[in-house]
């Protein structure tokens, strides 16, 4: 697939002499779409089709463009150079962007909302549970979760393979980050789950700081599945408290760790010691729920699609595991020998990004490829954008996991390719991630194969995470 590329002044390139004042006649011009002056029609077009909105802009303008959202300023950037300058180079230049400022009336001070030192100190103290030896200790569990939920399944049902996912990615992660079975809480947590992925297509309405103080039904919502989460992990924490009481001993999961971390352990950024309290512990959790799981399960669902609608290399897929496993369950050390296994799930996230898209406000003037973005304006880099963009991934719409193969890999910019973002904040479970999206992924297709229901409509509802927006239907086929 070939994209046309667009002319340099729609480009950017900057044709001012460096050290010239900006009031010069031959200041640089910024590549966008024309202020509305009336109406918004720019936030409308962008609310009807995000994904869409952001291709058309870096296909029209390059790799910088600006646009606005009433008085906000928001620069797309869309190049790798670009993104590691937002996520690395001049990371502390910006802060996290309106939609996880507003998140944190239900998340909290989680390390997906937190600003430093906050945001250091916590990833401080949760980085033990993230360690390799860690993480290992964990692929047993999943491996016997995966096995033991598809033992329900018959061959020619169909179900919604996108809610099945979701159900058992939080079944592991409760376990292995919280030492609990949630068999009786999954409901309710997903229920408040859902209510919370709403909030974040609530909160891009204009003056939705000023309507969450308004008795309004999407408020209303977020309010109760607030006091239903907060209920359940307040829960969990004093269970896992009363069983680090009773017993001796170490233990892997996370929540058990924080509870014993003593005032040592931490150190904050002014020197002072201390633990977590409940509320940070509630954060964490809550954050860890919506991140750990939604993530996994959302990437796992456009895996059985797009395996679908690509015969050949699911066929390349059931060779490896009957090659590598045979009939035996996976281990962690099956993980070297699963490398189209990994691909297949590095592609999918290539084409299905589970976070779509990255936003950043910029905390001072912040100077980027010829331009100035002012202070207070959003900077975006979009996974959904450069993920299909033809100069690093040839034939960008093709379903292709060889595109993972070292040397392949080797030829490619860094970050064309950001799932888990990058630099400080870079995700803390991105090896979690990759060892359950493997282990999961290989334990279910061993044994099944799943089509899509014919007519089913898939389509990307990209609100916190890409969602598909009406599941995704598939009847199960025993191999």
């Amino acid at each position: 697939m070939s994209v046309q590329q667009p002319t340099s002044f729609e480009r950017g390139i900057p044709t001012h002499k460096p050290g010239e004042p900006q009031n010069s006649p031959t200041v640089l011009q910024v590549p966008g779409p024309k202020r509305d002056r009336v109406l918004p029609r720019t936030l409308l077009t962008y609310r009807r089709d995000p994904l869409g909105f952001l291709t058309r802009l870096a296909r029209t303008y390059g790799d910088i463009a600006r646009f606005y959202f009433g008085p906000q300023q928001v620069w797309l950037l869309n190049h790798p150079d670009y993104v590691k300058d937002v996520l690395v180079t001049n990371n502390r230049k910006l802060k996290k962007g309106r939609i996880l400022e507003r998140a944190k009336q239900v998340l909290g001070e989680g390390l997906l909302t937190s600003e430093d030192p906050l945001h250091l100190r916590q990833r401080r103290l949760m980085q033990p549970a993230f360690k390799h030896d860690n993480i290992a200790a964990y692929a047993r569990l999943m491996v016997d979760y995966a096995d033991n939920w598809q033992q329900s399944w018959r061959h020619g049902e169909t179900r919604d393979i996108h809610a099945e996912m979701m159900g058992l990615t939080l079944a592991v992660v409760a376990k292995a980050l919280f030492g609990t079975d949630i068999q009786d809480k999954s409901g309710e947590i997903g229920d408040a789950l859902n209510a919370i992925i709403d909030v974040f297509d609530f909160v891009m309405l204009p003056f939705s700081d000023i309507l969450q103080h308004l008795p309004l039904p999407q408020v209303r919502r977020i309010h109760k599945a607030r006091q239903k989460l907060d209920r359940i992990v307040y829960r969990i924490i004093e269970e896992a408290r009363a069983r680090a009481a009773g017993q001796t001993g170490s233990r892997i999961d996370l929540l058990s760790m924080l509870l014993a971390v003593q005032n040592e352990a931490a150190e904050d950024g002014d020197g002072s010691a201390g633990g977590m309290s409940d509320e940070q512990l509630r954060d964490e959790c809550v954050t860890l729920i919506l991140a750990g799981h939604e993530t996994t399960a959302v990437t796992l669902s456009w895996t059985w699609y797009l395996l679908s609608q690509n015969r050949a290399a699911e066929a390349k897929l059931h060779a490896e595991l009957d090659s590598c496993l045979g009939s035996r369950l996976a281990t962690v050390e099956d993980l070297p020998r699963l490398t189209y296994t990994r691909r297949v799930l590095a592609e999918s996230m290539r084409l299905y990004p589970p976070a779509w898209g990255v936003g950043r406000k910029t905390l001072e003037p912040y100077s980027i490829g010829g331009y100035t973005i002012p202070k207070g304006a959003i900077v975006l880099v979009s996974e959904w954008v450069m993920h299909r963009d033809a100069r690093f991934f040839p034939d960008p719409e093709v379903f292709d996991p060889d595109r993972w193969s070292p040397g392949a890999r080797e030829t490619r910019s860094n970050f064309a390719y950001f799932p888990f973002g990058g630099g400080p904040r870079q995700c803390i479970g991105e090896d979690f991630a990759w060892m359950e999206g493997t282990l999961l992924l290989a334990t279910i297709a061993q044994k099944w194969r799943l089509r899509l229901v014919p007519g089913h409509p898939v389509e990307p509802k990209p609100v916190i995470t890409l969602r598909p927006k009406y599941g995704i239907k598939m009847s199960l086929e025993r191999r």
